[in-house]
């Protein structure tokens, strides 16, 4: 089949006032909200030209707004994406019955193993995708991410301000991110930390894969054992639960430090156990077992905020059938 191309638009000149969440934003990130396609490099160079103009004046990208500011956004050419399948009945029914606490500034979703938060790399929806779907007429922005196998507590903002806000806490590290794994041999090493960098690496093929490098971003995760399971001598898999804390929020992190550590998680197939992964999914384990748990932190200003989803059926069926 032909790919479908899109067409090329020229935008009208626009006068635009700063909102008051949109306050503190810098010039640039305002005008790549307002010229959604529109390359980072095309909006550096009107913004250089004199072309935008900040309440009358001449500004530079670093520039930050003020609410009432009067931003001058120039005609400037665009090439309109062509219409992309939207999420069907199902997936939108399924992420409105994911969400588990709804505020003015976010939205929490229990989300479902198997969903993407997103589209792309082959995916053509997410979550965000179908809440945009559900509700149409609000700003929804993620504000982490969480892989497409692991289920659990994943936040979506419900205005630009919430979003920053957000981001600062977990960027500052001022939040507690749980998460519930299963993890393959007997953890013997008590209440531990892995503390050694990542690096992500990119294959040809555009997937990613992760590994333990000292020229990587500083990673740590704390893993405290809740409960041990089985023994090879019964044929049993021996396996262990574990709670992990997050201090960073790399890509693969738990997968990666829990491998790093010689106790990968179950039902992973990239950084997993093979012969673990066997004997559980003959005890019914079709994923990998991997949940966000819970999640906290304080707002700017002190007020309190946390969620949490309990572990899904399908998991706590596997705990049940390892279960003495």
């Amino acid at each position: 089949m032909e790919e479908q191309k899109g067409t090329e638009e020229r935008t009208a000149v626009r006068y635009v006032a700063v909102a008051a969440d949109e306050a503190g934003l810098r010039l640039d990130k305002f005008l790549g909200e307002q010229l959604p396609g529109v390359p980072r490099a095309r909006v550096f160079r009107i913004i250089r030209k004199g072309e935008v103009r900040l309440n009358g004046g001449r500004v530079t990208p670093q520039t930050r707004l003020a609410a009432g500011d009067r931003v001058r956004i120039p005609p400037v050419r665009i090439v309109a994406e062509p219409r992309t399948p939207s999420p069907s009945s199902g997936v939108i029914e399924a992420v409105r019955q994911a969400i588990i606490h709804e505020d003015a500034r976010l939205l929490v979703l229990d989300k479902p193993a198997g969903l993407a938060v997103h589209g792309g790399s082959g995916v053509q929806f997410g979550v965000i995708e179908a809440l945009r779907a559900l509700r149409p007429g609000e700003t929804l922005e993620l504000v982490h991410r969480l892989d497409r196998d692991t289920s659990g507590c994943l936040l979506v903002a419900r205005t630009p301000a919430a979003l920053r806000e957000a981001h600062a806490v977990l960027r500052e590290g001022r939040s507690q991110k749980r998460y519930l794994a299963l993890l393959a041999g007997r953890w013997a090493l008590g209440q531990k930390r892995i503390d050694v960098p990542l690096r992500t690496d990119t294959r040809v093929s555009g997937e990613r894969t992760v590994r333990v490098d000292a020229g990587g971003k500083p990673s740590a995760s704390d893993f405290r054992p809740l409960q041990l399971f089985g023994t090879r001598a019964r044929g049993a898999p021996a396996v262990s639960l574990m709670e992990v804390t997050l201090h960073t929020g790399r890509t693969h992190q738990i997968r990666v430090h829990a491998a790093y550590a010689g106790h990968p998680v179950a039902g992973d197939e990239k950084y997993g156990d093979a012969l673990c992964n066997a004997a559980l999914r003959a005890r019914g384990l079709q994923r990998m077992f991997l949940h966000a748990h819970s999640i906290s932190f304080e707002w700017p200003g002190g007020l309190p905020f946390s969620a949490s989803a309990p572990l899904p059926p399908d998991l706590a069926a596997v705990l049940e059938r390892l279960a003495p």
